[in-house]
């Protein structure tokens, strides 16, 4: 037999997730562990040897195969408890080290329209702030989202590259956006070399902020920032090449202990890859010019090009913008920033951020992007009652 689980399928940002209400699970998936797992990994349609995920609500990229979990919070001024999964395509396993982005657009929505959100902080109309605790990284994001006759408004004329149709914008923002514990630059430094073997020894920019992102100059590797996800997720040997960097950048922050544990955290840290601005022709066949953008930037997750930018990887874009001399900052032009626009393969995207030097240690204080959310569909998930 087959059991029934609430669920929403939402796309928020550039991404599509299932979303549940912790209370809904099957008990034994409420809590963390191999329950929860095997649940949303058959719900998502994972693993699938043939990398389809035709027997589940996945499509088939990291962008698509996201679980999200909402609790109304039990922390002090805040709303609601955001907990991420994202859900391997091809492996049996679901990685919780990191924070979606472009799904928080959707977590305030959510909330509000699932009784998570105290009615009386609800307006009628206008717009609802909705307090997130973010518990994959232990930090607060803020949401603010529209309303229109007491319902969370999702249409509207906001336009986000890298999705289809405008909807109702919903501003973010990333407070203390630095991941963790521990330092913004884990190394210390703005710019490290990594040495890395069968690459050779790279410059890059090693940020805890957003999700922990390893970036590196598109130039130095061979590329110049202006690809599209055929060019390089068509290449193995790229691919490759990628994670071989990746793997040694969480080892130089301090992600992971040894290379071979990179393989099981596929979702952190992230890897891009930054050039100076250039006209180029994104994935639509939208021209995008070199005088509309501050900097080229091409983002992979879980082992692909990313088709636009992944929300925490804009983060960690804007945070290092903001620091004079990191390889995303010198790319943008160098000097003092608040804001940067980037081009992705999928368009631009204007991105803001406010960092100081506190002790000779620089933090960053807020991120600010714009998002939009809407559910596509809702009811009930159904997964055989075997499957955990």
């Amino acid at each position: 037999m087959q059991i029934k689980i609430p669920a929403v399928y939402y796309r928020g940002g550039t991404s599509k997730g299932v979303f549940f209400k912790r209370s809904d699970l099957p008990e034994a998936a409420r809590e963390a562990g191999e329950a929860r797992d095997k649940i949303l990994l058959r719900v998502l349609g994972s693993p699938d040897p043939y990398g389809k995920q035709i027997d589940g609500l996945g499509n088939a990229s990291s962008s698509t195969s996201k679980a999200v979990i909402l609790d109304k919070s039990s922390r002090a001024d805040h709303d609601v408890d955001y907990l991420f999964g994202q859900v391997s395509i091809d492996k049996p396993f679901v990685d919780w080290s990191g924070n979606c982005g472009n799904l928080t657009a959707a977590v305030g929505a959510f909330a509000i329209s699932n009784g998570l959100v105290d009615p009386a902080k609800i307006p009628e109309n206008g717009i609802c702030t909705v307090r997130i605790w973010q518990k994959n990284i232990s930090k607060t994001i803020v949401a603010h989202v529209p309303m229109q006759n007491g319902e969370v408004l999702e249409t509207g004329d906001f336009e986000l590259d890298g999705v289809t149709f405008p909807a109702a914008e919903v501003q973010i923002e990333f407070l203390d956006p630095a991941d963790g514990e521990g330092d913004m630059f884990p190394t210390g430094n703005l710019v490290d070399d990594l040495d890395v073997p069968g690459v050779g020894v790279l410059k890059t920019t090693l940020i805890n902020s957003g999700i922990p992102t390893v970036f590196v100059n598109a130039a130095d590797i061979g590329y110049t920032g202006k690809e599209l996800q055929d060019d390089i997720n068509n290449d193995a040997a790229a691919l490759e090449k990628f994670e071989t960097i990746r793997a040694y950048g969480a080892l130089k922050m301090g992600l992971i202990k040894d290379v071979s544990e990179a393989a099981t955290r596929a979702h952190t840290p992230k890897i891009a890859f930054v050039a100076p601005g250039a006209d180029y022709v994104a994935s639509s066949g939208k021209p995008v010019a070199a005088g509309d953008i501050d900097l080229l930037v091409r983002a992979l997750s879980m082992g692909k090009l990313h088709h636009a930018m992944m929300g925490t990887a804009s983060v960690a874009i804007a945070t290092a913008a903001a620091v004079p001399g990191t390889l995303v900052n010198l790319a943008a032009g160098g000097g003092e920033r608040q804001e940067v626009t980037f081009g992705h393969p999928s368009g631009t995207l204007r991105v803001g951020a406010a960092a100081e030097q506190q002790n000779g240690k620089w933090t960053a204080t807020k991120a600010v992007m714009s998002r939009s959310a809407r559910v596509i569909m809702e009811g009930w998930v159904r997964v055989p009652d075997d499957c955990f």
